[in-house]
C-alpha cells in the first residue's frame, strides 16, 4: 500500500472505525474472555508470500484480535491503575507516528527536543515541583526508577562501576523502600547489580505508609555493619492502596545520612495539579529525583512518564556516551535527551502531551481529576453504609480498597476465598473489570474511578453488580 490515495482511503475508514469504537465501547466485554492460545492458534504459522489487501488484514483484526482485547478505555474499566487515553492524545500520537521521527538528539529533530523541554517546564508549574528541577520524558516509571538507582549507584561510587564494573573493593550497597513499594524497585535493584537481598523493605503504619523511625534504624544498622546505604525510594501513592509515605520526614533522614531520595508518584503524582494535594510533596526540594505518569491520570496515552531530577549532571554522567557517528557541533549547546536515560532511540512523546494540556487546559484537567475523586468518595460512602462490606484502606484519591465481609464470616482464609469468588463473578459479567491486592494478608478488592470517560452512572452500575454477585454468594453460604 504505497500510494498516498490508497492510504488516504484506508486511513479515513480506520478513523471512522475508531470513532465508532468509542461510541459503542460499552457494548464490548470489558475484560477479554478468551482462553490462552486462542489468538495464537488463528495466526498462520508462516507469513504471507504475497501482498494482502488491507480489507483482509482489517477483517482479521476485527475477528481475531478484537475478541482477545481488554478494553482499557471502557468506562467500565476499574482495574489496576488506568492507562488513559483521550481524543487530543490520539491525534497527537497520530501525527507523531506520521512524522516517524527518531528524536534521540536535538539535531535529529530540534522541535521534538525543545517541545519536550517546554512541556516538562509546564508540568513543573502545574504540579508545584521546584523550579530548579529539570525534566525528561521516559517510557515508564519503571525505567525512571531504574535511572534513579543507577545514578545513585554511580554518584556514590564516583562513577567507577560504569568504568570498571563491580570489583572486590566495591562496597555492598543498600536501598530502602516501603514494604508496599512497586515491584519495579526490586527489578531495578537486580538490573543495577546491587542484588535484591540488598533492598530493605521498611514496615508500615496503619495507613500502609513507610515508618521513618524504622527507616532510620535500618540505615544506622547497615552503616554499623560496614554496608553502604545509597538510596531511599519514597512512594506518593503506593500501588496497592495509594498510601502516601511521609516525604518530609524521609527527606530529613536522606539529608542527614547523605542518601539519594527518589520519589515514585507514578499514579498519584497527577493529583499535584490540584493545590489541595500539594501537602504530599512537602520536603520535595530535598529529593534528587521524582517521577509520575501522565499516561495514568493525565489522559495521555501510553507511554509517557515524566521524570525530574535536581541535578541533571549526575544523570547525564551516568548515561552519556557519544560515539563519533553521533557527534555534532550542537552537542554543547542543547539537551540531547538520549544522554538522559537508557534508550538511544526516542519517540516524539512530548507532542501528545502538548496536545492534551492545551486541549483541556489546566482547569479542565483539574475538573476531571476532582470528578474522579468525587466518584471514589461516593463509592466509599456506599461501602461504609453497607453492613456486608468494609473499607480496607483510606480513600485519598480515586482508588477504593474494600472487601465483602458478611456477618459470621471472620476467618481470613474463608474471607479471602469469598472475595476472590466475588471478583471472578463480577468480572465474568463483562460489564466491568476490577482487580485485587492483599493488604496485611487480606484479599482486597480494588476499584479505581479514574478512567477518562467514566461517569457517575458507571460507578453506580458497578456497585449494583457487586451487590448482586455478593448477594448470590451470601445465599449460597446460607444454603
Amino acid at each position: 500500500m504505497d500510494s498516498v490515495e490508497t492510504f488516504r482511503q484506508e486511513a479515513h475508514k480506520m478513523v471512522d472505525w475508531i470513532a465508532d469504537y468509542y461510541t459503542g465501547i460499552e457494548n464490548y466485554p470489558v475484560k477479554a474472555g478468551c482462553q490462552p492460545g486462542s489468538v495464537f492458534s488463528q495466526i498462520p504459522v508462516a507469513p504471507p508470500e504475497d501482498p494482502e489487501e488491507m480489507k483482509t488484514i482489517f477483517r482479521d483484526f476485527e475477528e481475531i484480535i478484537m475478541p482477545g482485547m481488554t478494553h482499557w478505555q471502557s468506562p467500565g474499566f476499574f482495574a489496576y491503575f488506568p492507562a488513559n487515553s483521550s481524543f487530543p492524545s490520539l491525534l497527537g500520537e497520530l501525527l507523531s507516528s506520521a512524522l516517524g521521527a527518531q528524536c534521540m538528539k536535538w539535531e535529529t529533530s530540534p522541535a521534538a527536543t525543545e517541545l519536550e523541554e517546554a512541556v516538562m517546564s509546564w508540568l513543573k508549574k502545574m504540579t508545584g515541583l521546584p523550579e530548579s528541577f529539570e525534566g525528561v520524558i521516559q517510557d515508564t516509571a519503571s525505567t525512571a526508577t531504574l535511572c534513579a538507582i543507577l545514578t545513585a549507584r554511580e554518584k556514590f561510587t564516583d562513577y567507577k562501576i560504569n568504568d570498571a564494573g563491580f570489583g572486590t573493593g566495591t562496597p555492598v550497597m543498600r536501598v530502602y523502600c516501603s514494604a508496599e513499594a512497586h515491584s519495579s524497585v526490586e527489578k531495578a535493584i537486580k538490573i543495577a547489580g546491587i542484588g535484591k537481598q540488598n533492598l530493605v523493605k521498611i514496615a508500615l503504619d496503619d495507613e500502609y505508609r513507610m515508618i521513618p523511625g524504622l527507616l532510620e534504624k535500618a540505615i544506622v544498622a547497615d552503616i554499623k555493619k560496614g554496608l553502604k546505604p545509597i538510596c531511599v525510594v519514597a512512594a506518593i501513592g503506593t500501588t496497592g492502596s495509594t498510601a502516601v509515605d511521609p516525604l518530609e520526614d524521609i527527606a530529613v533522614l536522606c539529608r542527614q545520612y547523605n542518601l539519594w531520595l527518589h520519589v515514585d508518584a507514578a499514579f498519584a503524582g497527577s493529583a499535584l495539579i490540584l493545590p489541595e494535594f500539594r501537602w504530599m510533596i512537602r520536603g520535595i526540594e530535598q529529593a534528587d529525583s521524582f517521577v509520575f505518569n501522565p499516561h495514568k491520570w493525565l489522559f495521555t496515552n501510553f507511554d509517557c512518564s515524566a521524570y525530574f531530577v535536581k541535578n541533571s549532571e549526575s544523570l547525564i554522567n551516568t548515561f552519556k556516551l557519544v560515539p563519533e557517528y553521533l557527534r555534532s557541533q550542537t552537542n554543547v549547546h542543547v539537551n540531547d535527551y538520549s544522554n538522559w536515560g537508557i534508550q538511544l532511540g526516542r519517540r516524539f512523546r512530548a507532542l501528545k502531551l502538548w496536545f492534551v494540556i492545551r486541549s483541556y487546559g489546566v482547569r479542565g484537567l483539574q475538573d476531571k481529576l476532582r470528578k474522579h475523586i468525587f466518584l471514589a468518595a461516593e463509592l466509599k460512602s456506599w461501602i461504609e453504609r453497607h453492613t456486608d462490606f468494609e473499607l480496607m484502606a483510606p480513600v485519598q484519591f480515586s482508588l477504593v480498597c474494600f472487601r465483602f465481609h458478611p456477618a459470621g464470616t471472620d476467618f481470613t482464609e474463608e474471607l479471602n476465598l469469598m472475595n476472590e469468588k466475588l471478583l471472578l463473578a463480577v468480572n465474568a459479567t463483562g460489564k466491568m473489570y476490577i482487580t485485587h491486592t492483599k493488604l496485611n494478608g487480606n484479599y482486597t478488592l480494588r476499584l479505581i474511578t479514574s478512567q477518562t470517560h467514566v461517569e457517575p452512572v458507571h460507578v453506580r452500575d458497578a456497585w449494583n453488580i457487586i451487590l448482586d454477585k455478593a448477594g448470590d454468594l451470601k445465599n449460597s453460604i446460607k444454603s
